[in-house]
């Protein structure tokens, strides 16, 4: 496992093509995190490569956080995810980069690109041999992780789970939506909006315990209501570009669907651009999870009825929190079961989103106060 503290690895990186791709105008910041994510490049690293062009960066030393907690050693914490690249967690990797800056810690963001779960075990293993300070996991396998966490914890490293959860694995915490109850909701908002006939469900990776419960808990609210509404799941797979072409075929191949719903970023944003490219706004209904920046700008322009935000930022931000709160206070404090929220976006309440470029939604590389 890379360090991801020593800035001369970042520098290295910007004696090559990355310096030339910082440097020129319209740098797109999310397929430079994409490239560094297929070299291995720890996002310590990439967090200094991303101070060259004016954000926060994680820290390499305690630096101000001594004055508050006391001298304590920069902790090194190591983040486990499912689609490395998913444009998703552009702002999750913001909320662990601004965390680190501000406690005076780093962190590394690994794990597999196409929800590979052995990927992500070794990963897991990989850290626990780096003795790495702490750990946060996308727990998308129900049974698959116990055994790596329970490793970890005995080996005296802290692990919390973000954006998925298994019940019943040892992790101390989870820091994410409450997925079941999403579905739920979303399942209600089908009822209301559709009525009756065929409806298309859409899911990355069906069985991913990130996103199943999301599928069970629509299907548990449609047939609580008793309406004459058909659920059809349709699985997209990991890769956006395979997302878009899923559903698009879908739409050509079944135009009689009422309603046309995705549970996962990805596919939500390649259902708005369906529902954009064959004008179904208005007669089709749509929704779906997330806030990717062109998801919002679809949905602003009527080609999504809502999205569905779960915070994305903090699902960074806290698990450095917790597990610097936790070594820090030699265990007395900082775990805690965090819901990061269900917040329904139509068109008017898109708005402020689509204004407001920031960290906070992964549209903006800047640190800054966002107006209200």
């Amino acid at each position: 496992m890379p360090e991801t503290d020593q800035p001369q690895d970042a520098v290295a990186h910007l004696d090559g093509a990355d310096a030339a791709v910082i440097d020129r105008p319209g740098f797109d910041r999310r397929a430079f995190l994409r490239r560094t994510a297929l070299t291995g490049v720890g996002v310590g690293s990439v967090s200094t490569l991303l101070a060259a062009c004016g954000s926060s960066a994680s820290s390499s030393g305690s630096g101000g956080s001594d004055s508050v907690f006391g001298s304590h050693p920069s902790y090194k914490f190591v983040f486990v995810n499912h689609v490395t690249t998913n444009p998703f967690f552009t702002p999750t990797q913001y909320g662990a980069a601004d965390a680190s800056n501000l406690l005076g810690c780093s962190y590394q963001w690994t794990g597999s690109e196409s929800s590979n779960v052995n990927q992500m075990v070794n990963a897991i293993s990989s850290a626990v041999t780096a003795k790495a300070d702490g750990i946060a996991v996308a727990l998308i396998d129900l049974h698959a992780f116990n055994a790596p966490v329970e490793a970890a914890i005995k080996a005296g490293i802290p692990v919390v789970a973000y954006n998925a959860d298994a019940p019943g694995n040892a992790r101390l915490s989870y820091i994410g939506q409450d997925l079941k109850k999403a579905g739920e909701k979303m399942g209600e908002r089908i009822v209301s909006d559709v009525g009756s006939g065929d409806v298309a469900l859409f899911i990355a990776t069906p069985g991913s315990a990130n996103l199943q419960p999301r599928i069970e808990g629509a299907e548990k609210a449609v047939k609580a209501s008793g309406k004459p509404i058909t659920l059809h799941t349709v699985a997209t797979g990991a890769a956006v570009p395979g997302e878009l072409s899923t559903i698009d075929a879908y739409w050509v191949g079944h135009k009689s669907t009422k309603g046309m719903y995705a549970v996962d970023g990805g596919s939500t944003e390649s259902l708005a651009k369906v529902m954009q490219k064959y004008s179904l706004g208005g007669k089709v209904k749509a929704g779906g999870f997330d806030l990717t920046e062109q998801t919002q700008n679809l949905v602003k322009a009527g080609d999504l009825e809502f999205t569905i935000d779960q915070q994305p930022y903090l699902q960074g931000f806290l698990p450095v929190l917790q597990l610097f709160m936790y070594k820090v206070s030699g265990t007395l404090s900082g775990i805690y079961e965090a819901d990061t929220g269900l917040k329904f976006l139509d068109k008017e309440s898109i708005t402020p989103y689509v204004n407001s470029k920031s960290r906070y939604e992964g549209t903006s590389t800047a640190a800054k106060v966002v107006s209200a």
